[in-house]
């Protein structure tokens, strides 16, 4: 997750009261002495990741060192922890410790999962200008008051008919239609967004603001569905797992 604003250290989830972590990009200054934020990367592995690209002094690769910013760092970052496969393959590492950021085998894989992890990143912090290239259409009154959330033909129900339990979702007459089963699926800390967002506001009327900002919403998570496959298909380009992630002679070795 990423956000621009101060996050409280347990919004993961409030009712738990479980304890996260948040890691500022950067640090603002604690005196007038000094003036600039700075970069809250460690020195030592700025250094690491700028070897690893080949950005040496003199080297022809060192134009691009100006662009090693925190940001792209951050981009590349987010992008490598946003892979399916590399969800999967280290599945029971992330249940036990902070994931493990495994530094890229060549600039341009750097390059072109920054590309993507800053796409992500814009879709997250709903900055992104495909949000407006909305996928779905609202039906129903100016301003609905929220029921019973429910999803059945590709159409999110503000309204939807009671069930009994384990039974297929009934329509109503108010909800999003074009939402996709698999963005209605989808979770991002094991909470199903699409689902929560409204039911955090059931017997709420939403605005016009509210209607588009969740139409956007679904946008982001559609988007975010897509570039994360495209991130494992950029991987698997430069050799997968873990070849991707190793130098020349690392291959070399592993081929062997």
């Amino acid at each position: 997750m990423c956000t621009r604003l101060l996050s409280n250290d347990c919004f993961v989830s409030l009712a738990s009261g479980e304890r996260t972590y948040s890691f500022p990009l950067f640090i603002e200054p604690d005196s007038l002495q000094h003036a600039h934020r700075e970069s809250n990367l460690d020195r030592e592995f700025f250094s690491n990741l700028a070897a690893r690209l080949g950005c040496r002094p003199g080297d022809a690769k060192r134009e691009w060192l100006q662009k090693l910013t925190p940001e792209n760092i951050f981009h590349y970052a987010y992008a490598v922890l946003h892979s399916p496969g590399y969800r999967s393959r280290y599945a029971e590492f992330l249940k036990i410790e902070f994931p493990r950021l495994p530094l890229p085998g060549s600039l341009e894989i750097f390059r072109d999962l920054a590309r993507l992890g800053g796409d992500l990143v814009a879709l997250h912090l709903m900055e992104s200008s495909t949000l407006d290239r909305l996928i779905t259409t609202y039906t129903g009154p100016k301003n609905p008051e929220i029921g019973r959330v429910g999803w059945s033909d590709d159409t999110v129900w503000l309204d939807a008919a009671a069930t009994k339990k384990g039974q297929p979702v009934k329509p109503g007459t108010i909800g999003f239609r074009g939402v996709p089963e698999v963005v209605w699926n989808f979770r991002i800390g094991g909470y199903q967004i699409c689902e929560k967002w409204l039911k955090d506001r059931k017997r709420r009327t939403l605005s016009d603001d509210d209607i588009d900002h969740y139409q956007k919403i679904v946008v982001a998570l559609a988007e975010t569905i897509r570039l994360m496959k495209e991130i494992d298909e950029v991987i698997e380009r430069y050799g997968g797992w873990p070849g991707a992630f190793q130098t020349g002679d690392a291959k070399a070795v592993t081929a062997k």
